[in-house]
């Protein structure tokens, strides 16, 4: 009868090969132990703001650990010690009031400075004094100012002129970006960025490139618009320097004026013409004279002679007076005759 264990020596694997290949895959593929780290949080610090420099995958059995800054574990550099079992915490030469460490290991930064921006070490160390140093970066960056823009023109005329943008910031390590009509700019065929995008050339303009423009610039932690720089573009004018459509205005109003000037000669011109007719209708036929002492009919404007003045002094004087009302009185003969 033929040994189970003959297939074996054909080249086939039995059912107890296979558990123990499968064992072994499984062996292999076992997690490593966890690398201790660290990470700046939040990545990259506001000047002004706190930073924590988190500590993850801190080994178990310590007796304590230590923080240097830069990268390496140099005692004139060291920030802050702790002892896990006394709790107990020793400041260093390093340590500025400001840094604050936990008992996880963490390390917090208030009121971060530029000058705190670089590499951080941890050293973690076991109760068999054994260490095992970790090395972190803080990133730390300045706010950044508000921008301004420097035009070679303010008023430029379509199809003819070159205008050119220039962003002025005193920030370094920024970058910038344009923005037209509170939108951010789409660059055209005409337009062109320096590099670095602080300066924008459009060349040549038109009439859909007046707006407002502004320029944007920002880093890692912070970004600042500056005010709206307004381009007017103007049409395209002629030689002697009057648009189009300025010509065009000017002549439809000087024949306005031309019409309503010669419209109101002509009404001058009837009635001066209307007068002069009554008037030469006046000299062909003139009133009947009236002869002294008569009426116009000829008759006699005083039943009697005239009196004399010098008989009759009040009477004439009022008659003659301008400023008397004017009635119609009867004065009796007798008054005159007296």
């Amino acid at each position: 009868m033929e040994s189970l264990s003959a297939p074996a020596h054909r080249g086939l694997v039995p059912w107890q090969g296979l558990l123990l290949a499968a064992s072994l895959i499984t062996f292999w593929s076992l997690p490593t132990t966890a690398q201790l780290t660290i990470e700046s949080v939040p990545p990259n610090a506001a000047e002004g703001k706190d930073v924590l420099l988190r500590v993850h995958n801190l080994p178990g059995d310590l007796r304590g650990y230590t923080w240097y800054k830069g990268e390496r574990q140099d005692s004139d550099l060291r920030i802050v010690s702790y002892e896990i079992d006394p709790q107990k915490i020793t400041p260093g030469p390093a340590y500025s009031d400001r840094e604050t460490i936990y008992p996880n290991g963490s390390l917090l930064f208030q009121n971060v400075t530029l000058k705190d921006t670089g590499y951080y070490t941890l050293l973690a160390t076991g109760k068999n004094y054994q260490s095992k140093p970790v090395t972190g970066q803080l990133r730390v960056y300045q706010p950044v100012g508000k921008p301004s823009i420097r035009a070679s023109n303010a008023t430029v005329t379509e199809h003819k002129d070159t205008v050119v943008l220039t962003c002025l910031t005193n920030d370094t390590g920024i970058s910038i970006r344009w923005i037209f009509k509170n939108q951010r700019l789409l660059l055209t065929d005409r337009m062109k960025l320096s590099q670095g995008n602080s300066t924008l050339t459009i060349d040549p303009v038109r009439r859909e490139d007046a707006g407002d423009y502004q320029c944007e610039v920002f880093n890692l932690v912070s970004s600042s618009k500056g005010d709206p720089f307004r381009l007017d573009v103007q049409s395209e004018q002629n030689d002697m320097g009057y648009s189009v459509g300025t010509i065009v205005g000017s002549v439809i109003g000087v024949l306005v004026v031309l019409a309503l000037g010669a419209l109101m000669g002509y009404f001058l011109y009837l009635r001066r013409t209307r007068r002069a007719s009554d008037q030469h209708g006046l000299r062909e036929h003139p009133p009947p004279e009236a002869t002294p002492g008569q009426g116009p009919s000829g008759t006699s404007a005083f039943p009697g002679p005239l009196p004399d003045p010098k008989t009759t002094g009040p009477i004439y004087e009022e008659l003659l007076n301008p400023n008397t009302e004017v009635y119609c009185r009867i004065i009796p003969r007798a008054d005159v005759a007296s």
